[in-house]
């Protein structure tokens, strides 16, 4: 069976490390503080939809310890006159993955991938691997060259 995060970090000659972990520990806080990551190094890739008529669908990388701005930031970069976060169920149907292990790579439909300018500055980052039983740590450079990549600035904000 092909794993299709493994086939296209490889096919793009991108640098990644697999980090296996407990499903049950996958949801970012419960991760990092099980296996001694930093939430500040850490990055949740999140599936939005603009309402538009067809809606659109884009997926955006944001730091966990920041907050996605949905109504400002996302609408204006998908030319949405509302935005919403994916359910569960669409976020599955269009990446083929289950929320803790989604990742920009690998996903069964091509969505456009917005990067919140504070995760480029990170030295490393842990992401979803495309399954809740793994995690990719990588250098933002091999975010920023996913082929669908726009870097943002003011995409997320801190939460404080």
């Amino acid at each position: 069976m092909s794993d299709l995060v493994i086939d296209q970090l490889n096919s793009l000659s991108l640098s990644y490390e697999l980090v296996e972990c407990d499903p049950e520990l996958a949801d970012t806080a419960a991760f990092c503080d099980a296996y001694g990551y930093s939430e500040q190094d850490s990055a949740n890739a999140i599936v939005v939809i603009g309402k538009n008529d067809p809606p659109i669908f884009a997926m955006c990388l944001v730091l966990a310890d920041s907050r996605l701005d949905v109504n400002k930031a996302v609408r204006k970069q998908l030319g949405a006159r509302k935005c919403s976060f994916a359910s569960a169920d669409q976020t599955m149907e269009l990446t083929g993955m289950k929320i803790g292990g989604v990742t920009p790579f690998g996903t069964t439909t091509p969505l456009p991938l917005l990067i919140d300018s504070r995760v480029m500055k990170r030295e490393q980052l842990i992401i979803g691997g495309g399954s809740r039983d793994r995690k990719l740590l990588v250098p933002p450079a091999t975010l920023a060259a996913h082929p669908e990549a726009v870097i943002v600035e003011g995409l997320a904000k801190p939460s404080v």
